[in-house]
Parts: structure tokens; sequence; C-alpha cells
């Protein structure tokens, strides 16, 4: 028997942890601006979602998937025999290269394309051609990528394999070349921010579905993964910010003296030689991006990431000062997922999202008044109840502030404050301490504002004293977090270089 060979096969970057040990970062410093996925999951991704498929996680599903091969053909407008799925929209490239082109031609449309298209046609013994017109199959990566350019569809004799990885935010489809006999292809990883559950979908006319299922390994796709995908397309991704940011990042590259070409994508493509190079200047910031032969690419995450990625180029490329440090945090439970983004000594820019209206506004005044730069996108089972949001929400902005803080080297330490709210009054004295002692009386308190400082100091590990009174809840709570920000704005003054104790340490 002759022993096969290692073929020559995609290779994933480095991970976090690799990059970060390389330029002295810790790996939640690294920002990943090369998978093209957004910065956060959608608020569908939580454990609720998963919460019947783990009850039968012995279980083998016996539909194929029907309830999500249903939802995605409603989605498209088509018949659930016009579906499969598989591991990702990779598991159909590979899959249809060895279907129509096994010894074969394969060409792509444009011809500089992602990567996998030739891997896979390594893996079925096939040559890459460069005229479509003469190739058994031929994939036209529609918008493409690396470039983000959005190519015409060419007719060719050969099967047409039209990959729409990006579609959504281009605003076009393809689907109705599926009557004329192309496959669609599409992903949940892109807009739908599902990258890590591996689940993609070919769309194409009822017999040659059947030929593609027959070769699928069965259900490739768990239940798990399945389930987030079902409950995302509850909720379909609305990518309008995402674009508006995109233009917004194309500009200010050009401001820097870089040439993005227009892009239907989530991504900007920067023709330049040596793109190496620039890639390697930017990790030390914890920016990772990625280069190509013949250019740079960068995805567009939202504005927090852009502007750290902003940051940095503009440091290398003309000079200035860099990104400041900012705390990444995330903490994830079985009721809430709640993402932090965090610099204590900022201008005061605030965005908490968790749906819980009431305590978003106090933990926006909170952080605003301390002089932060904090970004928390959070959710939770707001279904049961405000509890577990609230108490995680602040659990972990003090997760994130304990982390930045570290030995609390350099800073004043204590802080106090006094706020008056119309008819109400909070008095906050605040001691960086290292140990969460909290002596909270909020009267009248609205619900949760007491427990909400409580979880805030325990994982922040300061100690708080407040005391906040009047007739309207509301108001008094509102004081109260009011005043613990501007005590924290106080007792995050920088101090010198010392530790703020005669024992030399907190």
């Amino acid at each position: 028997m002759r022993r096969p060979e290692a073929l020559e096969s995609y290779t994933w970057p480095a991970s976090n942890e690799a990059l970060a040990s390389r330029v002295g970062l810790r790996a939640s410093d690294m920002i990943r601006f090369d998978g093209n996925v957004p910065a956060a999951p959608p608020a569908s991704a939580r454990p609720a979602a998963l919460a019947r498929a783990l009850a039968d996680v012995n279980e083998y599903d016996r539909s194929r998937h029907e309830p999500l091969r249903r939802a995605i053909a409603a989605y498209h407008g088509r018949s659930v025999d016009e579906v499969a799925i598989g591991a990702g929209s990779d598991e159909f490239i590979v899959l249809l290269a060895r279907v129509f082109a096994e010894g074969a031609t394969v060409a792509t449309v444009p011809a500089t394309s992602y990567s996998m298209y030739r891997y896979a046609a390594i893996m079925a013994g096939a040559t890459l051609i460069e005229d479509p017109q003469r190739a058994d199959l031929v994939f036209v990566c529609r918008p493409n990528n690396p470039t983000g350019e959005l190519p015409d569809i060419p007719n060719v004799p050969g099967q047409l394999v039209i990959d729409e990885a990006y579609a959504d935010y281009a605003g076009v489809s393809a689907l109705e070349r599926i009557d004329e006999g192309a496959i669609v292809l599409r992903t949940f990883s892109k807009a739908f921010g599902l990258a890590g559950a591996r689940v993609g979908y070919a769309l194409a006319a009822p017999g040659t579905i059947d030929v593609i299922a027959s070769r699928q390994a069965p259900l490739s796709v768990s239940t798990l993964s399945a389930a987030v995908a079902l409950a995302a397309l509850a909720t379909p991704p609305d990518v309008t910010a995402q674009i508006a940011e995109r233009e917004r990042l194309a500009e200010a590259l050009r401001s820097l003296g870089l040439k993005p070409t227009p892009s239907y994508t989530n991504f900007l493509y920067v023709p330049m030689e040596n793109p190496s190079e620039l890639v390697e200047r930017l990790l030390p910031y914890g920016v990772v991006t990625r280069a190509f032969a013949g250019g740079w690419r960068v995805s567009v995450r939202d504005e927090v990431d852009d502007d750290i990625l902003l940051a940095a180029l503009r440091a290398e490329l003309v000079g200035g000062e860099g990104p400041s440090l900012q705390v990444r945090h995330r903490r994830a439970t079985a009721e809430t997922i709640m993402k932090v983004r965090l610099r204590p000594r900022g201008e005061g820019r605030v965005l908490v999202v968790t749906g819980e209206g009431f305590y978003d506004h106090m933990l926006t005044q909170l952080a605003f008044h301390a002089g932060m730069d904090l970004r928390l996108e959070g959710v939770g089972d707001l279904e049961t109840g405000d509890h577990h949001t609230v108490e995680d929400m602040f659990r972990a902005v003090g997760e994130a502030l304990d982390r930045a803080l570290g030995d609390r080297r350099g800073i004043a330490r204590y802080g106090e404050a006094r706020v008056p709210m119309d008819e109400a009054l909070a008095h906050a004295v605040v001691d960086l301490s290292g140990r969460p002692v909290a002596e909270i009386h909020i009267e009248p308190d609205p619900g949760m504002a007491t427990h909400a400082l409580e979880s805030f100091v325990q994982t922040a590990r300061i100690t708080l004293h407040v005391s906040a009174s009047g007739r309207n809840a509301h108001h008094v709570a509102e004081a109260a977090f009011k005043a613990v920000g501007r005590a924290l704005h106080e007792a995050l003054e920088p101090g010198g270089t010392l530790i703020r104790s005669t024992k030399g340490s907190l």
C-alpha cells in the first residue's frame, strides 16, 4: 500500500496567545482585524438558545435539522428541498470540487479570490485554470474576498457555484440563478456573527441538493450549532451600522495616505507593496491585520475597535501617539453574556446596551462621571426578570476595572463626592483598596440599586460607602450612581508612581 502524502492545505493565522507572546501583550489585548467577522456575536447567541439542544445532546437529530432548513428556506423565499446545511460554506466548497471537478478543471471569478477554492481543487486532484469558459467547475466569489469587489457572473458551460458569504453587505443576491442550475453558498459566519458555530448552507435545485446531501457526512452540523443558527434567523442581522462604519473607516484610511478599493463587504482592501511589513508594525499595538500578495486587508469592526486601528496606523505612518491602553473583558454565565471595553481614565465616552433600560442608564451615569471610556454590550435572560442581567453587567465592569487597576500603583486611591438630584442627596466615599467592602444605604431603593453596587464592589475589589436618600426612588438611585462615579474619578487621578499604602502593596 502506498502511503498518502500531506497536501498543501489552508493555514489559519496564529492564535491570540501566540501573537501576544511575540509582542509582550496579553491574549485579550489582541484585536482581530483579519477574520472579517463582526465585533460582537448577535444578541440571540446566549445560553438560553442552547437549553433545549443541551437537554437532548445525548441524542442524534433525526430530521436532518429540518427546522433550520425550513427557516433558511423561508428567509430566502425558497422551498425546503432547495436547502442543504453543512459545517460552514467551506464544507460545500470541498465537497463540490470532489463532485464536479475530481481530476478535472476549476476556475475562479475573479482570478484572485478566496484561497479555499484552490485548496479544494488540490484535494479533488483538479487543475486550476484561468479561463472559466473551459472549466468543469467555476467558483464566483461575490462579493469577492480579499478584494471586496462585486464581480459580474459569467455564463459558463461548467457547474456554476456563487459564493455569497458577504452578500448581506452588498445588498444583492443571485438566487435567481438557481433556476438556471447554479448553486449558491451562504454562511452564518459573517453578517450573522456565528463564525465559531460553523454553519453554512447551499441553495440549489432539488435534484442538485439531493446529489450534495448524498455525499455529505451524516449530521456534519451539531445540534448546538443548529440551535444557535435557528435563533439567529429569528432576528436577521441589520448591517446598516457596519456599512456606515465601513465608509467612515475608508475615509479615515484615505486621510492617512492609504487607498482602499471600493468594498461591498465588511472589510477593506488596500493595494500596496510589502503589506507584511505593515502587519508586523501594527502587532505591538494589539492590532492583527492580514497581508496578501498584492495588498493589505482589514476587517471593519465598530468605531471603538476601528479607532484603535486608526490610532496605531497614525502612529506608524505619520507619527504621534498610539492608542492608549484599553481593558477588554468578556463575562459569560448560563444566564448572560457581557462584553466590556474599558479605559478607566478616558473622556467619558460611554455606551451601555443590555436591554435593561434603567440600569443601563445608571451604569452610564457612573462611568460618565468617573471619566471612563466604557462600552458594554450584553444580553441576559430578561424574560425571567432583571436580576441576572443587572448583577452580571456590574460584575463584568468591576472585573474589567480590577484588571485595569493592577497593583493600584500611581493613583490617588481615595475619592469622595456629594451629588444632589432634585430632592435627593447622595454621598459616596471610595478606596481602591484591593479589598471588597460595601456599605450601601439607598432609601428608597428602586429595586436593584444596592445589589448592583455591591456586585461592582465585589469584583472591582474596592471599598465603597454610599448613603443616598430622598422621596423619588429614581432620583435617589441616580444621585447615588453619579456620586460613586465622581468619587471614582477622584480616586483614579494620577498620583506619582507609588502604591498609596505604607505597606507598599494593597
